[in-house]
């Protein structure tokens, strides 16, 4: 059983262990356990993976009324998940955060069921650190994470990223996005979400970056619109804004510099796959996210710029000279390909393997 859910940065490394599982033991019995809220009770059957949807149960941050109802929504979400195992004769619980996770340590701790616990962050969650008191099987994606029995492992990719030939689906992407070959290419994206402070800064000064000739994809996130500039007519570069994409694998593959938060997804995606990149930190939260891009930047392949600095004159004057540069972008491409790894399922795998009782 695997068990996460809620943002991408748990549901994509859950799906690509699941991935390597499948290709690893082709008999072996996969049940996702998660939320109806999060992105998995779409993204987990879209990918032939069976979901048990169990009660979303936030722990209480503050003294209010869900303080009194938290211990009883607590006991269902974790009956939910013990039934779930049961009915699958569970051989180990794979957890990677997230809501759902919580209970399902739980149920697996009192079941006796080992327990394989994933971290992405390089900060552990609450659900995390409670889970790692109960295994010693605890991977995580960052060197410097803090846990129990930590053992770096990197984050495992979803089988499009972990594959990309950035130059060979090049084409591909060109004709999905409706762009252009020989032109630089920026690609904005804040995740599922988006990021407000990105949109309104590349949008404003999208028609500085056509007139000079680059091209743009602006991932805006699931309801938030942008103005769009038009084609600038000396260039003819396009500015193409999306809201989301599926194919974030072409989204790669047609850039040659991005713009984003650093997230441990996005972080990990971008130097494995090579693609440099200006990570600019969600400026709320416990500051996992500059953590997170520490070591990529710290190699050369990327930059780190906080969030109360982006802004249109801030595009113009570094967005704008750095994509333009392309023995710069070349060179932290190449030191972001070196830092990047693209084996980190296989990893996982065996360290579930190994908790299971099976030989890897």
């Amino acid at each position: 059983m695997l068990a996460g859910g809620g943002s991408a940065g748990h549901v994509n490394p859950l799906l690509a262990t699941a991935d390597a599982l499948r290709r690893r033991v082709p008999d072996s019995e996969l049940l996702v356990l998660g939320t109806a809220e999060g992105l998995e009770a779409r993204l987990v059957p879209e990918r032939g993976y069976p979901l048990t949807v169990v009660p979303k149960v936030p722990f209480p941050r503050r003294p209010d009324a869900t303080v009194a109802r938290f211990p009883g929504a607590l006991r269902r979400a974790v009956a939910a998940a013990r039934d779930a195992m049961r009915s699958v004769k569970a051989q180990v619980v794979v957890g990677f955060g997230g809501y759902v996770a919580t209970p399902a340590y739980l149920a697996a701790r009192r079941a006796g069921i080992p327990i394989v616990i994933h971290e992405q962050n390089a900060r552990p969650g609450l659900a995390n650190r409670l889970g790692a008191r109960f295994t010693p099987h605890v991977a995580t994606t960052f060197d410097l994470t803090r846990l129990p029995h930590a053992t770096p492992v990197g984050l495992p990719l979803r089988e499009e990223i972990r594959t990309l030939d950035r130059a060979a689906s090049r084409a591909e992407g060109l004709a999905e996005f409706g762009l252009e070959d020989r032109r630089p290419t920026l690609l904005v994206f804040g995740g599922s979400l988006g990021a407000q402070r990105l949109n309104g800064a590349f949008a404003t000064a999208g028609a500085d970056l056509l007139a000079a000739g680059v091209q743009v994809l602006h991932l805006t996130g699931a309801g938030k619109d942008v103005d769009v500039p038009a084609p600038d007519d000396r260039t003819g570069a396009r500015y193409v804004a999306r809201p989301y994409t599926d194919r974030m694998d072409l989204a790669y593959a047609v850039a040659d510099l991005a713009v984003g938060r650093s997230g441990a997804g996005t972080v990990c995606e971008l130097a494995a796959v090579g693609l440099p990149a200006v990570y600019v930190p969600l400026p709320i939260g416990n500051g996992e996210q500059r953590l997170n891009a520490r070591g990529v930047v710290e190699a050369g392949g990327g930059l780190l710029t906080e969030d109360a600095a982006v802004t249109p004159t801030w595009v113009r004057d570094v967005v704008l000279p750095l994509v333009q540069d392309g023995e710069r972008v070349a060179r932290m491409a190449a030191a972001a390909a070196e830092h990047g790894d693209r084996d980190a399922a296989d990893r996982l795998v065996d360290m579930v393997l190994r908790a299971a009782g099976h030989p890897a």
